[in-house]
């Protein structure tokens, strides 16, 4: 009798465990196709301006984690992108000259929304507590070590 149990929790655990690899290699599909297109997505942040590419890859690199070990390690040791990646993954470290450039852009971005779009006051009050906020944030992240910043 012990033994026609144990047939029957085997074969009903074959089932449950071909799903669970299914659901894995479906889940593992679609982090890929979500990294990819973020990585051309990226890429085409580099000819566009405006458009960033290092947010892309910082949100591509979770997605290749998830699904393709290869392309997560391609993306950490590309030459442009890679050591932003790991001083972000180490620390969450945000070089000077990126924070320069985003509370720029952010300022740039204000301006030529309050010229073009000529908003109320509160929504041009609530643009600017939101805009100050990221940029507050983004100033109290740590920078990479001295010898990456050189």
């Amino acid at each position: 009798m012990p033994a026609s149990a144990d047939s029957g929790a085997e074969s009903g655990a074959g089932p449950a465990a071909d799903a669970l690899l299914r659901r894995g290699r479906v889940a593992r599909s679609g982090w890929l196709a979500l990294g990819l297109l973020l990585v051309a997505v990226g890429f085409v942040g580099i000819f566009v301006p405006l458009l960033p590419t290092t947010d892309f890859m910082l949100l591509a690199l979770p997605c290749f984690a998830r699904s393709s070990p290869r392309l997560e390690a391609w993306l950490l040791d590309h030459p442009r992108f890679g050591p932003g990646l790991r001083a972000w993954r180490a620390t969450g470290a945000v070089p000077r000259q990126a924070k320069v450039l985003a509370c720029v852009g952010m300022t740039v971005g204000y301006v030529l929304f309050w010229l073009h779009v000529r908003p109320n006051l509160g929504l041009a009050l609530a643009t600017a507590a939101g805009l100050l906020a990221a940029a507050l944030w983004i100033i109290r992240r740590p920078a990479p070590e001295a010898r990456n910043e050189a």
